[in-house]
């Protein structure tokens, strides 16, 4: 039986949220407070998935953006576990777990989306760098 690679990659808390779905707790991820300018990409294989541009605190506990920033690096996936009607957000390059979007809030927005996302699916490339 092979390994899956990920795991070699990836702590076991990456793991957890990136391949198995999982969710990190409210209000403790990396990003929840972070007013960095720069990128957020998939922590898993790289792809640029966030501006810090159209990120917003909605006060939900997860860093919140109002769009990504190229939709084409994003996957939506109807998601009916949890006795929820939600809508998932994958990674389209490694089709990891992200989180959430969440439309019609009412959140002050350009699209009155938000993208829900676990800090520990993603990381900050400040600009500049």
């Amino acid at each position: 039986m092979a390994t899956d690679p990920w795991l070699n990659k990836l702590t076991a808390a990456e793991y957890r949220v990136l391949r198995q779905g999982g969710t990190e707790a409210p209000g403790v991820g990396e990003y929840v407070h972070t007013k960095t300018a720069g990128t957020y990409h998939c922590r898993a294989c790289g792809a640029e998935l966030f501006s810090s541009d159209t990120k917003f605190d909605s006060g939900c506990g997860w860093p919140s953006f109002w769009d990504p920033a190229n939709a084409d690096n994003v996957t939506l996936i109807e998601d009916n576990s949890l006795g929820m009607d939600r809508i998932e957000v994958r990674c389209a390059s490694c089709d990891s777990h992200l989180g959430h979007v969440f439309s019609g809030e009412g959140f002050p927005t350009p699209t009155d989306q938000r993208y829900c996302i676990n800090s520990i699916s993603l990381r900050l490339t400040e600009s500049g760098e």
